[in-house]
């Protein structure tokens, strides 16, 4: 059997930044053999400048919405931006926007993708399986009286996921945002599938904690706007994760995103609460929270409280591209405390591990497939703008 040899200036396990001194080996399909001494490598070692890491894991894209890259404008809000949304979404064709978004994930060493469907648009291009998915099937209603139709929609185009693709991609019915479902809706979400992995759009906007602590603000205009009448809707007077996530059984795992407006206090909760809530992820998508409020989440302060961070890119309707690596130049530069090496275990190993695909994906560890990245152009431990990706 043929082997391959990588060295290069640095080699990032998935866990630990390693030296000069180390030889990553593969097979000829990308399996790992091991990470040997350089001295007792041998002959044949490929030497590259720069790091290897394994391939990133996007644990939060819309594959479906990439017909709508620069149709909505930057800063809009969200309010704005979810009618924008609405507004747009349903083009007669989006093939070929969907395999070129596929595309460019593909050159910039994206192997694995949490991906949000609300219809069944991506289905031919993931069947030819160049990239390992995990569909999120959304399910959306925020008046109890339709939940049993809403939960009937979600499952239907879940079904054609799986008819389809049956084991080459995972799918799970999972909440959209916490102003999107009804406490109907979130029971029938949780008794469907236990042990199943969820994620949600998590405080978003300082407008989704507005309607839950006090029943006013922006979104109350959006149900108006779209013609749903929610009367019964009663003020919690806590934020939105406080009054959302216990509705969610301890069963499932969770991946909450975006997380913009999340605070000490809510971090405290859910510590305090560990006992029953799901285990949690927590995914930042800066570029897209810049793009949509011009706001990113305090990722120092998720860092301190012990978070498991993971990093996604949105969809190209609130981002210029899909691309890891920029998320990460973007990280660094607003908080340039965190090195180079616990970013790059934020899209590695941490996004395997909560998209639960991380026997075979997120680090070198022998007998796993996780592909081979080199990011170029690395500067005293930093990412700046010229820094870019080249697949091996």
């Amino acid at each position: 059997m043929a082997y391959r040899k990588f060295s290069a200036d640095n080699l990032f396990t998935g866990y630990e930044m390693l030296g000069k001194a180390w030889v990553l080996i593969t097979d000829e399909m990308g399996k790992v053999d091991g990470i040997v001494d350089l001295a007792e490598a041998g002959e044949g070692i490929e030497n590259f400048n720069g790091t290897l890491t394994p391939g990133f894991v996007n644990c939060h894209c819309h594959l479906e919405l990439s017909h709508l890259k620069g149709l909505i404008p930057k800063g809009t809000g969200m309010v704005p931006f979810l009618l924008a949304i609405m507004k747009n979404r349903n083009f007669p064709s989006v093939s070929d926007e969907i395999a070129e978004a596929e595309k460019k994930m593909l050159e910039s060493g994206i192997v694995a993708v949490g991906d949000i469907c609300n219809t069944s648009h991506t289905i031919a291009q993931k069947q030819q399986e160049n990239i390992h998915y995990h569909n999120f099937i959304e399910a959306t209603g925020f008046v109890d009286a339709t939940a049993a139709q809403r939960f009937g929609q979600a499952l239907e185009v879940c079904e054609k996921f799986d008819d389809v693709l049956g084991l080459k991609s995972d799918s799970t019915i999972v909440p959209h945002a916490p102003y999107s479902v009804s406490s109907s809706l979130f029971g029938l979400i949780d008794k469907h599938e236990k042990n199943s992995l969820l994620t949600i759009h998590n405080q978003e906007s300082h407008e989704e904690n507005e309607l839950f602590q006090h029943a006013s603000g922006e979104f109350l205009e959006l149900y108006k706007t779209i013609g749903i009448d929610i009367p019964a809707f009663k003020k919690t007077g806590k934020t939105s994760i406080q009054s959302y996530l216990n509705k969610i059984g301890k069963h499932h795992s969770m991946i909450l995103v975006h997380n913009t407006v999340t605070s000490q206090q809510d971090l405290d909760w859910v510590l305090d609460n560990k006992s029953f809530l799901p285990e949690l992820s927590w995914c930042i998508c800066p570029n897209a929270n810049l793009y949509i409020n011009n706001m990113l989440t305090d990722v120092p302060m998720l860092q301190r409280a012990g978070c498991k961070i993971v990093v996604g890119t949105d969809s190209l309707a609130s981002n210029d591209q899909l691309n890891i690596i920029e998320e990460l130049k973007t990280i660094q530069v607003r908080f340039p405390s965190f090195p180079i090496s616990e970013l790059l275990k934020w899209a590695t190993i941490n996004g395997a591990e909560a998209l639960r695909i991380n026997d075979k994906y997120g680090s070198f560890d022998k007998g796993k497939t996780p592909g081979v990245v080199l990011v170029e152009n690395i500067l005293n431990g930093s990412l700046p703008d010229a820094s870019s990706v080249r697949i091996l």
